[in-house]
């Protein structure tokens, strides 16, 4: 199973890799075409999507750095590489995000007057077609090795496309006498850069201090009650190494039984929580009843 985990994490590289071709080409077309043009949407976007080739290549090292097996260092293996990668990309896209905030503000206070080129819509509408295909293929990818950091790869893809579908609409409302539109979108590109980078951030912090969802924990203690032998659950807690997830729980059994037969109960849980809800690793400890 184990090497399973790190076949998945080598296919994931491959989605990393494309959004990462993907997000170099569309940011030089639209920084280009946005400081030709003079449209700050087309420019803010651009750099919104600088800031998501740094993110992919955060998630490439960390997809990377999972795989190394455990060492001396990492009795428990660096499945947490992905999660500490992200963090750092999340205060990379913050810090470009209030950037782009402060010339957008500053912009739509100078009163621009002069609309944008349409060229910059056409490319707009370009960017936005590539990003929902590159989006497309990472959520399929996503699902079939079910990765975390390749399904939030692939979000970020989708937001993106959402982002130049809004730059491409406030382009050609600037052409109908509504030149500020143009600016106003760069302000809520940079809004949207923050809320990414915020989003990234809290997910990976709470990953870091061994947050884990309390419907998951739930569903786990409630199969575990379903195991033929298991009288009750006294403790049990969860935590995500990268994208594994690790169980520690105490049940309890019959007193009447002997060490073997308690241990068969024991495995039986492990089966079905791996079998069911393919946590990674269990750990289970037996009390008497």
């Amino acid at each position: 199973m184990e090497q399973e985990r790190y076949n998945q994490l080598k296919l994931g590289e491959r989605g990393a890799i494309i959004s990462i071709i993907a997000y170099i080409l569309l940011s030089l077309l639209k920084l280009t075409i946005g400081y030709i043009t003079d449209s700050k949407a087309l420019q803010a976007d651009g750099l919104n999507n600088t800031t998501d080739i740094i993110a992919s290549i955060a998630v490439l090292i960390g997809l990377k750095v999972s795989q190394r097996p455990p060492d001396e260092d990492h009795p428990y293996g660096h499945w947490k590489a992905e999660t500490v990668a992200s963090m750092v990309a999340s205060f990379i896209m913050m810090a470009v995000g209030i950037q782009v905030l402060y010339d957008a503000v500053s912009l739509v206070f100078s009163g621009k007057e002069d609309p944008p080129d349409m060229i910059a819509a056409w490319t707009g509408i370009f960017s936005a077609i590539v990003m929902y295909i590159v989006y497309r293929y990472n959520k399929n990818l996503a699902e079939k090795i079910k990765s975390q950091s390749v399904m939030a790869a692939a979000k970020d893809n989708l937001s993106d496309a959402l982002v130049s579908i809004g730059t491409t609409v406030g382009i050609i409302g600037s052409q109908f006498q509504l030149p500020w539109l143009d600016p106003v979108t760069a302000v809520v590109i940079g809004l949207l850069i923050c809320k990414t980078a915020w989003d990234i951030f809290r997910d990976a912090s709470h990953d870091l201090t061994d947050g884990f969802d309390e419907n998951l924990i739930a569903s786990y203690e409630a199969s575990i009650n379903r195991v033929r032998g298991v009288k009750g659950v006294k403790n049990i807690k969860a935590r995500s190494y990268g994208n594994n997830t690790v169980v520690d729980a105490v049940i309890l059994v019959s007193s009447q039984l002997g060490i073997e037969e308690a241990h068969n109960i024991s495995t039986r849980v492990e089966k079905v929580l791996m079998s069911e809800h393919e946590v990674y690793d269990v750990h289970v400890h037996v009390e008497p009843y």
